[in-house]
């Protein structure tokens, strides 16, 4: 097992660890400290004091609500969508390309899917508009919610770390 300093995870999470040493980090077995160290490398980049307790996507986190020590969903620029346990995207700003127009923006004319077959949802902060997913679904498809962590036991189990305190 590799053992990597705190540095050396600030670089990857930053892109500028060289190539090699990246393939090397990825794909041998971690280090004991890795979740952690991956964890204080993304706190220190937020404008937010409450703790990450597990990233979900690159400007997506669940976060314990220094205040009330919640699980939330949060946002890195510090909105909260809610309950981590919650569909987020319920209570994110939608735009649901949905005709013809809105498809061409993103693909070249007779390449988009036909929407009376598939829609794009798009899903943005409501207070810094950075868009957080996409999905392709039929126009009359729920909004998806694919994602419900079992943090208990990813903690428990995987990175081998006490539990963060959470409100009941």
């Amino acid at each position: 097992m590799s053992i990597y300093t705190q540095e050396q995870v600030n670089y990857l999470v930053e892109g500028k660890l060289d190539w090699e040493t990246t393939m090397r980090m990825l794909s041998m077995p971690k280090d004991e400290d890795r979740f952690s160290m991956y964890l204080n490398t993304l706190q220190s980049k937020l404008p937010w004091d409450d703790k990450i307790i597990l990233p979900i996507s690159l400007h997506l986190f669940i976060a314990q609500n220094k205040k009330t020590k919640q699980w939330v969903t949060k946002c890195s620029c510090g909105h909260e969508f809610g309950d981590y346990r919650k569909n987020w995207k319920l209570e994110a700003l939608i735009y649901v390309r949905d005709n013809a127009e809105a498809m061409h923006e993103v693909y070249p004319a007779l390449m988009a899917p036909d929407t009376n077959w598939q829609v794009y949802r798009e899903y943005y902060c409501p207070t810094c508009g950075t868009m957080h997913d996409v999905e392709a679904p039929t126009p009359w498809y729920p909004v998806m919610h694919e994602f419900e962590p079992d943090i208990e036991a990813f903690y428990k189990d995987w990175v081998h770390l006490p539990l963060p305190e959470k409100a009941n």
